[in-house]
């Protein structure tokens, strides 16, 4: 197996900066964010991992910059894992930046989301976002043709794929080497969780990617009626709830040889936090 940091975590570090710091730590790839922010937040220049980053990356830009990041990819012997957008299957205009930014650097897929999310408030309706969002990767699927690269989605709270069936629902309606799926188990302990012992089998070739860290409950307050309000918290993935040694042994057994990117977003040193998160994922697979 081969592991990767999102860059999403690193927000204050250029692309060189980034990659120095993850082979420094024995990571092999890079999963690199292109994301759109406002120019508002740009301008503040205040960097944070969902809004400005020094490493301004965007699906208008990755193009331009493609052979810059190929080349610090070299110099740091790094792979590109793929791209972390969040750009939804409508924006067509969007996708097809980020589709000739991902030919021209090199990433063997583009992460894509459903036609919307899904929270469960009143007027929320599944079969209608799930099939806007058939609809919406039909057309992503037809301008990705020829060109290698994989749509994939992720197993996300607040959608209508938190889980390995509800993703593989939607993935299964393309082949396997259009379309796939990530397999997120941090964030299943709170939305969708699935037995590992059928939900990693089950995804078999539309297995794409992974994303892995760690999350556990806490207990907040009561509300009016009495009933416990829990809170979810980051943590190291060897404390949280979910149970990693059971995962990293279902996908050995499947010869699994993809990227497990690292997920860690809690505000920790940077260096302490992904170091001991691959020497605790290397040593499960050993």
């Amino acid at each position: 197996m081969k592991y990767s940091i999102t860059t999403v975590s690193l927000p204050g570090l250029d692309m060189a900066g980034q990659c120095q710091f993850i082979k420094s730590l024995g990571y092999d790839g890079v999963e690199l964010r292109a994301r759109r922010v406002s120019d508002e937040v740009r301008a503040a220049a205040v960097p944070s991992n969902w809004g400005y980053h020094v490493n301004d990356v965007t699906p208008e830009n990755l193009a331009s910059k493609a052979a810059e990041i190929k080349g610090i990819l070299a110099d740091y012997e790094l792979e590109m894992a793929g791209l972390a957008t969040n750009m939804t299957c409508l924006d067509l205009e969007q996708f097809k930046n980020a589709l000739e930014g991902a030919v021209a650097v090199g990433s063997p897929f583009i992460r894509l989301g459903a036609s919307a999310g899904f929270t469960g408030k009143p007027g929320e309706d599944y079969k209608a976002i799930y099939g806007e969002t058939v609809a919406g990767f039909s057309r992503c699927v037809e301008l990705a043709r020829g060109t290698g690269v994989k749509l994939i989605i992720e197993m996300h709270g607040n959608t209508i794929h938190p889980s390995a069936s509800l993703a593989y629902r939607i993935a299964s309606n393309f082949s396997p080497n259009q379309v796939g799926i990530i397999y997120d188990p941090q964030n299943m302990v709170r939305d969708g969780f699935e037995t590992v012992a059928i939900a990693i089998p089950f995804l078999g070739d539309y297995l794409a990617h992974c994303h892995f860290g760690g999350h556990r409950p806490i207990p907040g307050e009561p509300d009016e009626k009495g009933t416990v309000q829990w809170k979810w918290e980051g943590c190291r993935m060897s404390e949280g709830l979910f149970h990693y040694p059971t995962a990293m042994k279902w996908l050995k057994s499947i010869g699994y040889k993809g990227f497990i990117s690292v997920e860690d977003f809690r505000n920790v040193d940077n260096r302490e936090k992904f170091s001991d998160a691959i020497a605790y994922l290397k040593g499960l697979e050993g």
